[in-house]
């Protein structure tokens, strides 16, 4: 205690230089916060956006649908009741697990054809999944309406039909042949993925499986109460559910563009970390030289009366350690009220590549970034403290009293 009171004095006493380096660790703090706050966000965007647009948190499926069921989607139905499904949907932490069935084939409207990727979807269910998919036009499916179907907003273009409009969708059935139902458009819709909004459909789930002739569901996709929870709920699910049947798949395997993104940016956020700790490291480095070059008949005065070098070596390392825990509070406190300034502002962004959705960016502090840059201040000062406290317990003690003479 006696050395930090002592410490204390010392970087008191020489308010210029220690407030420049306070500035310079607290702009440091400050930087990191900002940056590492907005890539968070991004990260947080992504991630919430993509689970809220059509992936869900987990998805269940036959063994062996996600690496072969492209090939023969049928092969691997899932049964429209089963006790596993019951079993999920009252697993503590999920909100609601919504049945799929995956479909494709043509659309008609008039003159024109197209191609199209279908979902048959549960209506009330799907609402609390796809929470992040927009209702551009008209209404999304409507719970008892049989015939109702919604269009992406790039296939709703390319067959130029409008809310009411009657659709043809014609399919081949699992057992050969083909199969043609009529319905009408109910609304479009808009995701964060472009190319998925120019090619999908969504229909009721009868009449998806109506028009397949199948009674199941390719996937039962769950939406957690909260993201971070997934890797607990999987190995949850996991333990319970036949592996030799069942194959569980969470949405980070599903999401590779989201993946590349995360070690881009992370990547470029440890040069940025690496740039700050120098400039920090540099500039408090300066300090402490500067204060052991004034403080050299000082150090022979301590010296001679019998303070070891060892002690000598701690006092340096205190005070640079003080301006560290100094420098980052008050970092942080700005920090702190600076995200939340910009936050409330917003970032006006353009749409990332592959989506057509224009965003507000904000700064997301989580407690970790706020540790990070906080040990990030307190471990430079303590580097940058090292050479000047070594430089220091090296003096001798006889030109050290002949300094200031």
């Amino acid at each position: 205690m006696n050395t930090f009171v002592l410490a204390f004095r010392n970087i008191v006493r020489q308010r210029r230089r220690t407030l420049l380096s306070l500035a310079a660790v607290s702009f440091g703090v400050i930087a990191l916060l900002l940056a590492g706050g907005f890539i968070e966000w991004i990260f947080w965007s992504m991630r919430e956006n993509t689970v809220g647009s059509r992936i869900g948190h987990i998805q269940i499926s036959r063994l062996g649908y996600q690496d072969a069921g492209t090939a023969d989607p049928f092969h691997y139905l899932l049964p429209a009741q089963s006790p596993e499904l019951t079993r999920l949907e009252k697993t503590r932490g999920v909100i609601t697990v919504a049945p799929r069935l995956a479909f494709s084939g043509l659309v008609s409207h008039g003159d024109a054809t197209v191609s199209f990727i279908g979902e048959g979807v549960d209506p009330q269910r799907e609402a609390l999944l796809s929470r992040s998919v927009l209702m551009t036009q008209g209404t999304n499916l409507i719970p008892g309406d049989q015939n109702g179907i919604v269009l992406g907003v790039g296939l709703a273009a390319n067959l130029g039909v409008h809310i009411g409009d009657k659709v043809v969708l014609l399919t081949s059935l699992p057992s050969g042949g083909v199969r043609a139902v009529e319905g009408h458009v109910l609304g479009f819709f808009s995701t964060i993925i472009k190319a998925y909004d120019d090619s999908v459909l969504r229909v009721p789930l009868p009449l998806a499986r109506k028009l397949m002739g199948v009674p199941g569901s390719h996937t039962w996709v769950t939406l957690l109460e909260r993201t971070e929870d997934t890797e607990k709920i999987m190995r949850q699910l996991q333990g319970s559910m036949d592996r030799r049947q069942f194959e569980l798949t969470p949405w980070t395997q599903l999401v590779d563009f989201y993946n590349k993104t995360v070690a881009l940016f992370s990547r470029q956020f440890g040069v940025v970390r690496g740039i700050i700790g120098v400039i920090i490291i540099l500039g408090i480095s300066n300090t402490m030289m500067m204060n052991v070059l004034e403080r050299t008949g000082e150090i022979g005065t301590v010296m001679a009366l019998g303070t070891r070098r060892r002690q000598l070596i701690t006092m340096f390392l205190s005070e640079g350690l003080l301006l560290g825990i100094f420098g980052a509070v008050i970092g942080l406190a700005i920090g702190l009220g600076l995200a939340a300034l910009i936050s409330a502002v917003g970032i006006p962004m353009p749409p990332p590549p592959g989506m057509d959705r224009a965003l507000v960016g904000q700064i997301r502090i989580t407690p970790g970034l706020a540790i990070d840059s906080m040990l990030l201040a307190v471990v430079t000062t303590l580097i940058a403290s090292v050479y000047p406290a070594w430089k220091a317990s090296r003096l001798s003690i006889v030109d050290a009293l002949r300094h200031n003479r």
